[in-house]
């Protein structure tokens, strides 16, 4: 059946003025103003006083749980649908963190095949914080090339007392290896890197920009507002050419340790003239959110939230000046280019159907469709979990 969405004001994530959005087929179909369609071929919702914005990516989604650091009772819970939807997600990419054995790559599969049946869209890392990494088939090109929903490699721990401490060279070799598959399969072939608090912070990626050819855009490396000395160097990083990523899932502690909060983190990034197109903000969402404390023992443990996403973005924008445009491409269009998810990130015809409705004052979510399925609908959840 068809979904027609009337009068609504569309950010696509570029403002586009007040039309119609005609969905069907899991694909939009026309956005145009004055769409008509006979009521009894298609769904209508009246989106007047409503904001229409593309589905939300989080690249960075501990789906299938992760954490673990203080024993098998610290195992945080897989991803439930409803967090998703509540947060307007309606694509996610699991990956694995510092359990790659308990966790593993069967399970993550399998997981992102589930949500996928639940109504989102799905994909998911190779590997997880440890090298040499344990890839579902003998090597990560043959993952890329031959398993649809593998976009590349991570996320792999550098600079932290948790990472597998890999020599410069044998990381090279996994960017490079990523690269091919990425170039082999039509994928993007990213290395997603897990950064910690260590003092070699960003090194080896500026040395991948020093000593070899390949590009900076193969790399993505994650939580660099975790604090302000990595904060700056992710900065003078993304001049150099690099992508970025924030992390929004947060503790109180963090924040007193000198975490760089994301509202923050994006208005200052943009004021040192960064290109807005290559900083994206992901959740760490059902990632465990440890606190060490000086000699590294573990004094506490939380978990990251998918919900955490958009809540960053709606601080940005009403808090730190964000234009609506802007702040919303770090969790829209900027992903899908980096992570070259075809269909997603944009509202136009020809791509997918993945729309989130807000209300223009609030900024809160009211309905959520993905693939041209409402799941959510005027507040109200219209889909769950089997098990939720």
């Amino acid at each position: 059946m068809l979904l027609l969405i009337k009068n609504v004001d569309v950010y696509s994530p570029e403002p586009g003025g007040r039309c119609d959005l005609l969905l069907g087929g899991g694909r939009i179909l026309r956005m145009e103003p004055d769409i008509r369609v006979p009521r009894r071929y298609c769904e209508v919702i009246e989106g007047r006083n409503l904001l229409a914005v593309p589905g939300f990516i989080d690249g960075h989604v501990h789906i299938m749980g992760g954490g673990g650091e203080g024993g098998f009772a610290t195992r945080t819970p897989e991803l439930p649908l409803t967090d998703a939807i509540a947060g307007g997600v309606t694509t996610v990419v699991g990956c694995l963190g510092t359990d790659g054995l308990t966790r593993n790559m069967p399970g993550l599969l399998a997981k992102a095949k589930g949500l996928e049946e639940e109504g989102l869209s799905t994909y998911v890392y190779s590997g997880s914080y440890g090298m040499p990494l344990r890839t579902m088939l003998p090597s990560l090109e043959e993952d890329l090339l031959y398993l649809d929903k593998v976009i590349g490699a991570g996320e792999i721990a550098l600079s932290d007392h948790r990472s597998s401490q890999p020599t410069f060279e044998a990381f090279a070799r996994l960017v490079g290896e990523a690269r091919r598959g990425g170039m082999l399969s039509g994928k993007a072939g990213l290395v997603h890197i897990h950064l910690g608090d260590g003092a070699r912070g960003l090194d080896y990626l500026r040395r991948m920009l020093m000593e070899t050819e390949v590009p900076p855009t193969q790399m993505l490396p994650t939580h660099i507002n975790r604090n302000a000395d990595l904060f700056e160097e992710g900065i003078a990083y993304a001049q150099a050419g690099g992508y970025v990523d924030f992390t929004t899932s947060t503790l109180p502690s963090y924040q007193q340790a000198g975490e760089v909060p994301c509202a923050k983190a994006l208005r200052r990034i943009l004021e040192a003239g960064v290109d807005p197109g290559r900083i994206t903000f992901t959740s760490d969402g059902q990632g465990s959110l440890p606190d060490w404390d000086e000699a590294g023992r573990l004094k506490g443990i939380s978990i990251g939230r998918v919900t955490s996403l958009f809540a960053a973005v709606r601080q940005a924008i009403q808090e730190e000046g964000i234009p609506l445009a802007t702040a919303l491409r770090v969790i829209t269009s900027n992903p899908a280019h980096i992570l070259k998810l075809r269909g997603k990130g944009r509202l136009a015809p020809g791509l997918d159907a993945d729309v989130v409705l807000l209300d223009p004052q609030s900024l809160e979510v009211r309905s959520v469709i993905a693939k041209g399925r409402p799941l959510m609908k005027a507040g109200k959840l219209l889909a769950k979990g089997i098990y939720a």
